[in-house]
């Protein structure tokens, strides 16, 4: 589907969501977003370091409420309500904050039970996304490890919750065993990624990752004289990122029945849109620290830390777009895979299939198959998901792609597949040119092998019983000089005239093969000498030649070839006492006719070995060769050889 989110429902998961609630969270959290915002631009408070803090919690409620729904939507689980959890209460901080500024500007407002709300409400659902959840993410009951894990989340969060809201314990001390928690359970996503079966890997490295950054950005919370922006700043970063991370792992795995496809575009537009609010804090923070003594000094300050920033965003906006599109999103790079593997296969028949592979490598697909009307002629990687063609080339070639588990294809990878299909019909060209080669070396073959045995059948059949019954006569005549001897001279005579029959045989066989003077003095006289051959047979041939004299070479050889083929089919089969051989120069074809007005074609012919000699010698220089009815009788071979005087 087009856009940004497309759904499909399986495994039989239609029906298990909880749509309203799931629009009533998505919906609140943000309304609550938008209400501290809008208070906060009311109250307009000097900037401080808590203002870092309320961006933190106004971000997490937008971005985890729409997690939140778009999961509870479609299954009802523990971790989408956790989502939801943590997204009212960030919103709820956030309206906290923002209303007890606004009160402070106007002390006719109640705070009342409000005010607290900045520092408690946010733990809960925030806490149990890194301790909990990445127990969760996963879709096989919960083994005792699991179990354990979740409980010691459990317990870890409502330590903190009560250190921090009821006591006075130092930071360090209940910060610890949130941070020692947190990366125990990074460290045992990380496991499942090196460890688990290939179906429950894919996504696994986005949660690990995602899991010990958020348990880092609380560090800085135990430890004494940091810069204090940096855990606004930390918490800004991971918590716009988590989410991210956590849908890599549920929609390539497909966890709970969901298969839901996220657009590139929007994936690419959330994480570059990351990278932006990462750089405007950094800016504002900068900017906060500046001396106020000199504005002039403050905004040359801040420019320069703007100036050296930029670059470092530029960076990460490609790494972001190579990350979800792959080295497609730079063609000159992709092109250049593609060369390699086009270089690299062995054989023509594996150019295809590497070309393949370098394509989903290049763009982080899934599988890519390459079909050839119909049939898939290259695949790599395994399609689980929708397929979508490309066409390649003119022909009937096309590339079938499905994305990875939890993307949809988008604009830029479609317009990427098409540029890089042109590689893939150059190499289809190639592989269609080795098999027309292999092709046409196996009819060759087979042409050879069977003019061989026309060859060996006339020595076998024709020439040796003939020389056979020579050698009888001879022996007679022998026998017969003594007692006979003019009975003798009648059997000799015979037998001189039964040997011009076959050395004439002999002749004829070896020049319709390769007659010298075709080399010596051109086509033109050999199709003379032909004549004449057949002539002393009592078969008239009329050659009727318009060209220059001395042609020769292969298309020579091939039209020799073809006439001699003919001539010989007519002469055996047509019934017909002569024929018309008539040949000629036309642009740049030679055009070879010979017409017979004999019995014509049979209705139950067939194709025998003369006839496939024929056209295999014609598409050996690349012509045609035609045979159909006269008119109005007999049988004209047409052969249309490309020739050029020069």
């Amino acid at each position: 589907m087009k856009g940004t989110v497309g759904t499909v429902a399986t495994n039989g998961s239609a029906g298990t969501g909880a749509p309203v609630p799931a629009a009533v969270v998505a919906v609140a959290s943000w309304l609550l977003a938008v209400a501290a915002v809008v208070v906060f631009v009311a109250a307009r408070p000097a900037l401080d370091s808590d203002q870092l803090f309320f961006l933190v919690d106004v971000v997490g409620a937008a971005v985890y409420g729409t997690v939140a729904g778009v999961i509870l939507a479609r299954r009802v689980h523990a971790v989408p309500i956790l989502l939801a959890v943590a997204s009212i209460g960030v919103g709820v901080a956030a309206v906290s904050y923002s209303w007890t500024q606004l009160a402070l500007v106007r002390p006719e407002l109640p705070v009342g039970f409000l005010g607290p709300l900045q520092n408690t409400t946010w733990i809960p659902g925030t806490l149990a996304l890194f301790l909990v959840v990445p127990w969760l993410v996963r879709d096989r009951p919960a083994d005792p490890v699991i179990r354990a894990g979740i409980g010691l989340g459990i317990l870890t969060i409502a330590w903190f919750f009560w250190a921090r809201t009821f006591t006075d314990i130092a930071d360090i001390r209940f910060v610890g065993p949130v941070v020692a928690v947190g990366f125990l359970t990074a460290g045992h996503v990380e496991w499942r990624r090196r460890h688990a079966p290939d179906g429950e890997r894919s996504g696994t490295g986005w949660l690990a990752l995602g899991s010990a950054l958020m348990t880092a950005s609380y560090i800085p919370l135990a430890v004494p004289d940091v810069p204090w922006m940096l855990t606004p700043l930390l918490h800004l970063a991971t918590q716009a990122f988590y989410p991210v991370a956590i849908l890599a792992v549920v929609l390539r795995q497909r966890l709970w029945g969901i298969d839901l496809a996220v657009g590139r575009a929007a994936l690419a537009g959330s994480l570059t849109a990351v990278l932006v609010t990462c750089y405007l804090a950094v800016t504002v923070a900068v900017s906060l620290v500046l001396p106020n003594e000199s504005v002039f000094a403050q905004a040359v300050a801040a420019t320069a830390v703007a100036l050296a920033v930029q670059p470092v965003r530029m960076w990460l906006g490609r790494k972001v777009h190579r990350l979800v599109y792959g080295d497609g999103v730079d063609p000159a790079r992709a092109v250049r895979i593609l060369g390699r593997h086009f270089a690299g296969a062995d054989s023509p028949d594996l150019l295809l299939g590497e070309l393949a592979a370098g394509i989903g490598t290049a763009l982080r697909l899934e599988s890519v198959e390459v079909r050839r009307g119909g049939d898939v002629i290259a695949r790599w990687g395994t399609a689980t998901g929708p397929v979508e063609e490309v066409p390649v080339g003119s022909g009937d070639a096309t590339l079938a792609v499905t994305a990875p588990p939890g993307e949809s294809l988008g604009t830029r990878s479609r317009r990427a597949l098409t540029e890089l299909a042109t590689v893939v019909d150059a190499g289809l060209v190639v592989l269609r040119s080795a098999e027309d080669l292999e092709d046409a070396r196996r009819r060759l073959t087979e042409v050879r092998l069977e003019e061989r045995r026309t060859i060996r059948r006339e020595l076998h059949d024709g020439l040796g019983p003939s020389l056979a019954g020579v050698r009888l006569g001879l022996q007679g005549a022998r026998n017969l000089v003594a007692t006979d001897p003019d009975a003798a001279a009648g059997l000799v005579d015979e037998l001189l005239r039964e040997l011009d029959r076959q050395v004439d045989g002999v002749r004829e066989l070896s020049r319709s093969l390769l007659p010298p003077v075709l080399d010596e003095l051109g086509l033109t006289a050999a199709l003379d000498e032909l004549v004449i051959t057949h002539a002393r047979a009592g078969f008239r041939v009329d050659l009727q030649s318009d060209l220059p004299a001395g042609v020769s070479g292969p298309i020579a050889w091939a039209a020799y070839g073809i006439a001699s083929e003919a001539i010989i089919n007519a002469r055996r089969h047509s019934g017909a006492d002569e024929c018309t051989v008539r040949v000629a120069a036309e642009g740049d074809l030679l055009v070879l006719d010979i017409v017979d007005d004999g019995r014509g074609l049979a209705t139950d012919a067939r194709v025998g070995v003369g006839t496939q000699s024929m056209r295999e010698r014609a598409r050996e220089v690349g012509g045609t060769v035609g045979i159909e009815p006269g008119d109005p009788r007999g049988v004209v071979v047409r052969a249309r050889l490309p020739w050029s005087e020069s």
